[in-house]
């Protein structure tokens, strides 16, 4: 193969966009093969920006079956992505999915053992790995310079929503429709990245408020704590109610602490380990003499979504590992699964989750969620209800 024929799958927001950037050959040995949406007029505007003759479909299963497409992007609503994933998988095709990898880690996990058996390239939209500053904290955990990690931080109030945009579409922020709020539409790149750099904590335990702010019925407003296995302690603070936001991400260690923002790396770096020096000073008013370095990083986001989809391609052709595997993308789900589980139960929740007990929750506030997706037609099923008027059909 010496050019990745890629088809998209939804023309919403994101889908747009990785149309517009493929028709335009940025991304180096592929091309765009074809897209798929089961609004017409959605179609029609991909013609528009493309070209007259782009093979378009209605069905997903019609664009999989076509043999037009090596590759597909899934941008299509949370809970289809596992299932269309699954399907790709079936019929021989690499996948790269939008976030999140699913609603609740049962389905994800699923689609992650069908991505194994497939032997295909599976790859997941964390374009935020590619950012300069987050790719350095990494290497710097990684290298241990700040030895063993002792707290992590990080509040991601920037997610500013008005009731305009949870107005924009009756599936917004409901259970059955997107199946969580800023945990699993605004914050799955912040979990992501929390665990990509510092890891995955053991256990959570979280305050999580549903319409707090917003006329919703999911999360609008999260503070959680999470420990992990080597004792250290997290705070996880975010909602999209908070004009102005803050978005600092400190991580501390035995040598310093790490400050991450406004797009800038600082590490207040110790002269001596602070438990060494802890157990051997006598001076019971002293610390650590510590050096401020400004971490020279490059400027910008670095290539986001291009990157990783040219990441993914340059996987496809000659084996390279992936940036964002598609198979991590269960672990940023399983800290928001847990946090809302902690809500809920009002208790500490363990990682990994307890999948039937998430999902037996879920389903208790999608059955009287605002939107009733027990009105579609025979098509995609989710807990033996029928929704594929609300995802369509595939």
């Amino acid at each position: 193969m010496e050019k990745v024929r890629i088809g998209v799958i939804g023309v919403g927001n994101m889908g747009y966009w990785h149309i517009q950037y493929l028709h335009k050959n940025e991304i180096e040995n592929a091309e765009l093969a074809a897209v798929c949406d089961i609004n017409p007029q959605k179609l029609e505007a991909a013609r528009n920006i493309t070209r007259a003759d782009l093979p378009c479909f209605e069905s997903a299963e019609e664009l999989m079956k076509s043999g037009l497409c090596d590759a597909i992007i899934i941008a299509v609503p949370h809970y289809l992505h596992p299932p269309m994933a699954i399907a790709a998988f079936e019929h021989g095709l690499h996948v790269l999915t939008e976030k999140p990898a699913g609603v609740y880690t049962k389905q994800v996990r699923e689609m992650n053992e069908a991505a194994e058996r497939s032997g295909k390239v599976f790859g997941i939209m964390y374009n935020q790995r590619t950012t300069p500053v987050y790719q350095k904290m990494r290497e710097m955990i990684q290298n241990g310079e700040l030895g063993a990690i002792k707290r992590t931080n990080w509040i991601i109030t920037n997610w500013y929503r008005t009731q305009a945009y949870y107005n924009s579409g009756s599936w917004r922020a409901s259970w059955a429709g997107e199946g969580g709020g800023v945990l699993l539409n605004q914050c799955p790149h912040n979990l992501d990245l929390w665990q990509w750099i510092a890891g995955t904590p053991k256990r959570v335990f979280a305050k999580c408020d549903f319409g707090k702010y917003h006329d919703i019925e999911v999360e609008d407003d999260v503070t959680a704590i999470v420990e992990y296995e080597n004792g250290a302690t997290g705070v996880f603070v975010t909602t999209t109610g908070d004009a102005p936001g803050t978005n600092r991400f400190e991580i501390s260690g035995e040598m310093g602490k790490l400050i991450c923002e406004g797009g800038k790396l600082v590490f207040y770096k110790n002269e001596m380990n602070e438990r060494e020096f802890n157990a051997t000073t006598t001076n019971g008013f002293s610390a650590p003499k510590t050096t401020r370095i400004e971490i020279d990083v490059e400027s910008g986001n670095g290539p986001q979504h291009a990157g990783i989809t040219q990441d993914f391609v340059n996987a496809i052709l000659s084996g390279s590992p992936l940036l964002a595997p598609g198979i991590e993308g269960i672990r940023g789900l399983s800290i928001s699964n847990a946090m809302l589980l902690s809500t809920w139960t009002g208790d500490w929740v363990d990682i990994p989750v307890d999948e039937e007990k998430y999902l037996s929750e879920l389903e208790k506030r999608i059955a009287t969620s605002r939107y009733k997706p027990e009105q579609a037609p025979v098509g995609t099923k989710f807990s033996g209800v029928d929704m594929s008027k609300h995802f369509g059909k595939f």
